[in-house]
């Protein structure tokens, strides 16, 4: 794990968008080597995606071969309505670069069976290989902006089943 402390929140967006355009660069994706990348919601992550989408439109980073899976989503809101991470993460990321719908993964938390919902999302990260890198999101810690970024990828061997709880409380 990287914790990096910046004192501003511009400064530590532009560091995180950075860091995920050089490792996705480095990984070099293709149509048989997908990068996976693990995504968190709410506003802390806004600078850092609209920095991701700048390096988009300027031609200096493609997601035509990247798979995205976000670690939360509200239970029991339509993923239609505005407030949901579904259509936060359409609205404020994914329309503004070239990812591919079908490789954006969002839990359902209109499920009747909420743990199946968890179960099957666990075998669709497993089925991209697993994540190779996960963006913790960045948060203010006593009034210091601090980005968490993971490497899943080095831990996998560490994560256990108890794992399974991707809905945020």
């Amino acid at each position: 794990m990287k914790l990096i402390i910046l004192d501003h929140y511009s400064q530590a967006s532009e560091w995180a968008a950075k860091y995920i355009r050089n490792r996705i660069i480095q990984f070099n994706p293709g149509p048989d080597k997908y990068f996976t990348l693990g995504l968190p919601t709410g506003s802390t992550p806004l600078g850092c995606y609209k920095k991701l989408i700048e390096y988009y439109k300027n031609g200096d980073l493609s997601f035509k071969y990247v798979k995205t899976f976000n670690m939360d989503e509200y239970v029991g809101l339509p993923r239609e309505h505005p407030e949901s991470y579904h259509s936060f993460m359409w609205n404020n990321f994914f329309k503004h670069i070239d990812i591919h719908p079908a490789n954006t993964h969002i839990l359902d938390g209109n499920v009747a069976d909420l743990q199946a919902e968890c179960d099957a999302f666990e075998e669709k990260i497993q089925a991209a290989g697993g994540i190779e890198l996960f963006v913790g999101g960045l948060m203010l810690v006593h009034n210091k902006l601090v980005d968490p970024l993971y490497s899943i990828k080095e831990k996998e061997t560490e994560k256990s089943q108890s794992s399974k709880k991707p809905y945020s409380d």
